[in-house]
């Protein structure tokens, strides 16, 4: 899998300058949640491995190594385990909640356009070759919950790490949420 490839060094700055107009939900925050760690040798280049246990996401450098990113899995009864892939990427996404948030939060609109600081995407999703789930940022009253179970299977990451992210991961990466 290319990550970068033959891309632009500069594409990092305007991705995040693309965002940081998206309504002001790209904030930069002077110390990373990201970091380098040790991985097993048995995943390859490009992948997104996602410990439930943990609440972390890991993706796959190569020669061992990874991004570890800290994230929000789904809440009891809601996490999914198995494999899956990247299926799209999209900058400040609009959203409509799903069948199962709608019914338990009527209060919801039917639809929140992409920048709005309401959006619970935040700055960008990557979505998954799965019903209605995603990777994706969070608006800034739900910071909070990164770290915790909390959502409805989504994969919830502060937004410069969903930036960060968006940026390393290519369309039809595999993606593994293991327990």
């Amino acid at each position: 899998m290319g990550m970068w490839g033959t891309r632009s060094r500069l594409a990092p700055v305007v991705v995040a300058i693309l965002l940081s107009s998206a309504a002001g939900l790209f904030v930069a925050h002077p110390a990373s949640a990201r970091e380098l760690v040790a991985v097993p040798p048995q995943y390859q280049p490009g992948e997104i491995v996602i410990s439930q246990h943990e609440r972390r996401l890991y993706f796959i450098l190569g020669n061992g190594e990874a991004i570890r990113y800290p994230v929000a899995i789904g809440m009891p009864g809601k996490a999914w385990l198995g494999e899956t892939s990247v299926e799209g990427k999209y900058i400040a996404p609009s959203w409509s909640p799903p069948a199962i948030v709608a019914r338990d939060h009527p209060e919801l609109p039917d639809f929140i356009p992409g920048g709005s600081p309401h959006n619970p995407m935040g700055a960008a999703a990557i979505t998954l070759a799965r019903d209605e789930v995603a990777i994706h940022g969070t608006n800034r009253w739900m910071r909070h919950t990164v770290g915790t179970a909390a959502s409805y299977g989504c994969i919830r990451m502060y937004n410069e790490d969903v930036v960060d992210l968006y940026q390393r991961v290519s369309i039809g990466a595999p993606v593994v949420a293991i327990p």
